[in-house]
């Protein structure tokens, strides 16, 4: 076995494609993992990325532009990397291709052939750990014979044909302290001699489970967005932090007398032309959060309210809902509901994203998995 496959003790080292806003990155360099690049096509998403590298004083390289074009032997030659030297490769493809809420055209959507670049760069840089997000829709997404789940079965071959084994779950970010309900499938794929285990939950679903191994209840909405002071209000000054408000006076009304955690197509008792163009399936749609509660899934078709407020959960509000440091700042625009923008909004930059503090548990793992490997190594020596 090559003694390229460890790494230097402190020195463990990451490469971030789909890069988005950084939620993944976040929580990869929280535990230790230094960045050397990311790759990300949304050019407001490469002005978040590179402001806040800017900001923390980090050296990481954001390469703007289709991962397709990507040459992974030339990002070896501009990181001065050598061949297995990296310790993870990490990111998340494109879902829309896969997500039970989109059309679900699998590999008929160029998208979806987004999630094999995982392979293409393996097959290069070879790194020792690979960590990939993606929906819950992935597992039974069909190949181009229709084949039932054949899409993530063709990734794990090919990664096993590069001499990867794999293991795979399906996580809910509530259970690692995330006030929010966000399933994603998670697979690592890890090089010969290398074993990864999944973190074990931190937080319990309070109404399924009793005070289980002693296990805090799951963080609510109430618990990381109190203490933040009124947002800033639309036509004035949009300020750093994102904490700003851009509902519209019409969307106000509408909310107005929506109970917590219900939603405006349920509230029968309220006027029809209030409830104007909504079915009774449209239950994310004008909803209210609940304070003692976890978020829905945060995602790009929608924005939720404010548990009390007539208003837009703000970007910044999103982002503590997601688990990103007060510390890091969004560029780009944010718009309403009935807005549109080129690219990616702040709010959506959040919900495309992987809530840090799960990721964070993850690469911790990785890690000391790493660090087990090392110890095995030396101790052969």
């Amino acid at each position: 076995m090559s003694d390229t496959l460890f790494r230097r003790f402190g020195t463990s080292t990451a490469i971030s494609l789909f890069s988005g806003a950084g939620g993944m990155d976040i929580g990869v360099t929280q535990a230790g993992f230094d960045t050397l690049a990311q790759i990300e096509i949304d050019p407001h998403c490469c002005d978040t990325l590179r402001f806040n590298a800017t900001k923390e004083r980090r050296n990481t390289i954001v390469y703007e532009g289709d991962i397709r074009q990507i040459d992974p032997k030339q990002l070896m030659l501009d990181l001065l990397l050598d061949e297995g030297e990296l310790d993870l490769l990490c990111g998340g493809s494109p879902c829309q291709s896969f997500s039970q809420i989109g059309k679900q055209k699998s590999l008929d959507d160029e998208r979806g052939l987004l999630l094999f670049e995982f392979a293409r760069f393996a097959r290069v840089l070879k790194p020792k750990v690979i960590l990939m997000e993606q929906v819950k829709g992935l597992l039974n997404a069909p190949d181009r014979e229709g084949k039932k789940g054949g899409v993530c079965e063709r990734l794990l071959a090919e990664l096993r044909d590069l001499g990867y084994h794999c293991r795979m779950r399906v996580v809910n970010a509530a259970e690692y302290g995330v006030p929010q309900l966000r399933e994603r499938v998670f697979v690592v794929a890890m090089r010969e001699g290398i074993e990864f285990e999944f973190p074990d939950p931190t937080h319990r679903n309070p109404e399924k489970t009793s005070s289980m191994f002693g296990l805090p209840p799951y963080t609510t909405v109430g618990d990381v967005i109190c203490g933040l002071p009124e947002p800033s209000p639309k036509g004035g000054y949009q300020p750093e932090d994102s904490h700003f408000d851009v509902t519209p006076a019409g969307d106000r009304r509408r909310m107005h007398g929506v109970p917590e955690g219900s939603y405006l197509a349920k509230e029968l008792h309220l006027p029809i032309e209030q409830r104007c163009g909504l079915a009774k399936k449209d239950t994310t749609k004008f909803k209210r959060m609940h304070r003692n509660k976890p978020a829905n899934t945060l995602r790009c078709g929608e924005i939720f309210y404010h548990p009390l407020d007539d208003r837009y959960l703000t970007p910044r509000e999103y982002m503590r809902i997601h688990g990103y440091p007060d510390t890091y700042y969004l560029m780009g625009p944010i718009r309403g509901r009935s807005g549109q923008v080129k690219n990616l909004d702040q709010h959506r930059q959040v919900a495309n994203s992987v809530p840090p503090p799960l990721a964070r548990s993850i690469a911790e793992n990785i890690i000391s998995s790493l660090i087990r490997l090392e110890e095995s190594f030396c101790v052969q020596k």
